[in-house]
């Protein structure tokens, strides 16, 4: 049976973490939006030049050419048998677009709801390797989150020895910009969910393990 599965959460949420181990259980492809457009950005791309002011303000994208990105993906044959959709849609205008692209099979739609300072906590934290890319959390020392970034002559990154920088993006004041962004339009593409058979909430403050079981639980329910 086909899975198109929307995770709906506010940045940090842990949306692309529990969107990876999703893709794995149910052998679908994670398609999360801000990788693309991040992607794009390092690229230097046409559309990394178009979108790179709005990321690094915290800003969204046009609905258009959000749009005309997932229409795009989800095109591609990997997504025959569904897909873990991470970061579409964040207006309702972008909902009714996703209805008409998407119509063989009902989509499943969980929130992971995390309270706002939870967020900027989490996301002062968060570091990617300057060499290898990867991401990942350092120590919470329960110092100001507003402060400057790490000391650079800090921990290395454990997997190459690079060094490890806050991503642009996670700098606490566009954080909260963003979780403000993203609330003056998530609110209401979750009332226009909500009524469905097919939506559930989670919290996103339980343990890992615990989060990816209560995502589990929704989707095979609804979606057996």
């Amino acid at each position: 049976m086909r899975l198109n599965v929307v995770l709906i959460g506010p940045p940090g949420s842990g949306k692309g973490t529990q969107a990876v181990r999703l893709a794995e259980r149910y052998r679908i492809p994670h398609i999360s939006t801000g990788d693309i457009l991040r992607a794009a950005v390092r690229a230097k791309s046409a559309l990394g030049e178009k979108v790179a002011a709005t990321l690094a303000s915290g800003g969204l994208v046009s609905d258009d050419l959000m749009t005309d990105l997932v229409r795009e993906r989800l095109a591609a044959p990997d997504t025959a048998r569904g897909f873990i959709l991470d970061g579409f849609p964040r207006t309702v205008g972008q909902a009714d677009a996703l209805e008409r692209i998407v119509s063989d099979a009902p989509l499943i739609i969980v929130l992971i709801d995390v309270a706002s300072e939870e967020i900027v906590r989490r996301l002062s934290l968060r570091r990617v390797c300057a060499s290898c890319g990867l991401t990942q959390s350092v120590a919470d020392h329960g110092g100001d989150v507003d402060a400057p970034d790490q000391d650079p002559h800090g921990d290395p990154c454990p997997y190459c020895g690079g060094q490890l920088i806050r991503r642009e993006d996670d700098n606490p004041a566009t954080v909260r910009h963003r979780l403000a962004t993203y609330a003056t339009f998530a609110e209401p593409v979750i009332a226009y969910y909500r009524p469905r058979q097919t939506f559930g909430a989670v919290d996103g403050l339980q343990p890992l393990e615990r989060v990816t079981a209560a995502l589990r639980a929704h989707i095979d329910g609804v979606g057996s």
